[in-house]
């Protein structure tokens, strides 16, 4: 039995309200520590079309500082980037020290759409594994914080979903024919996948998956991995106030700061 048939897609708790504002405050809390620290990390997210992707990533960012993360949505390489090694525009796009960058799908798409859709050879998807293994060991060791989420939704789940959305005028953007091309090839898909995870779950940048069939438990759960990974080791505490630019304030402003930090 692969990992994807021993998901299970568990419903949310009446005040998912709640733990997902708190989750998105701890998250902005150790987003912060990040950029303190000069630190980085790329969050991957890959999983089936309308499995709520979008919605994870409006929840993650929902309190973040904006000048400090980046969501990079993948879709087809264009005329330029077909002529280039896959990985080029994935390099281009990794975090700087301080940021986050997302990536909504991911360097994976070489051995998930181009392989079950024959973009890519079998000897180039083939070596791809390695090459992506590499690549993550290589940010890792950088000091790259890595975190790999795969949103997992069943197919009846799929098709209400895609339904809604050509139901939904404002929704109707978010599907196409290739949609329902992937859907026909599903078992090819999670073969795809099934490979994906026995080859690229390492321990620097190990694969998450979550039952996806009801979309508020998805998120909570996203958001409590994704806190997990990034506060791992990490100093969260608060930083002292530097004693210098105290004194400064306090003149400048006519006021004696009330830090808890600050010396009697």
């Amino acid at each position: 039995m692969g990992r994807l048939d021993a998901i299970e897609h568990a419903r949310a708790p009446d005040n998912h309200g709640e733990i997902e504002k708190a989750l998105q405050l701890r998250l902005f809390e150790i987003a912060t520590a990040y950029h303190r620290q000069g630190r980085s990390a790329a969050i991957l997210l890959e999983g089936w079309d309308a499995a709520g992707k979008g919605g994870l990533i409006k929840r993650l960012t929902g309190e973040l500082d904006p000048r400090f993360f980046e969501v990079v949505p993948i879709s087809a390489p264009n005329e330029i980037e077909r002529k280039q090694h896959y990985m080029t525009r994935f390099w281009a796009k990794l975090p700087p020290a301080g940021n986050w960058t997302i990536f909504d799908r991911s360097w994976y798409g070489r051995v998930l759409v181009e392989r079950v859709e024959g973009y890519a050879k079998p000897e180039e998807w083939g070596r791809a594994y390695s090459e992506i293994n590499a690549l993550e060991h290589t940010l890792a060791t950088d000091g790259c914080r890595l975190v790999k989420l795969f949103l997992h939704v069943s197919q009846d789940e799929q098709d209400k979903r895609l339904i809604d959305r050509l139901e939904q005028p404002w929704k109707r953007w978010k599907v196409g024919p290739d949609d329902f091309r992937n859907r026909a090839k599903r078992a090819a898909y999670v073969e795809a996948y099934e490979e994906m995870f026995e080859r690229c779950d390492t321990a620097h940048a190990p694969w998450h998956i979550i039952g996806a069939n009801h979309k508020k438990q998805a998120r909570i759960e996203g958001l409590k991995i994704i806190a997990a990974a990034l506060a791992d080791g990490v100093d969260l505490t608060d930083p002292p106030l530097d004693p210098e630019l105290r004194k400064l304030a306090e003149k400048e402003l006519g006021v004696r700061l009330k830090a808890a930090d600050a010396s009697a």
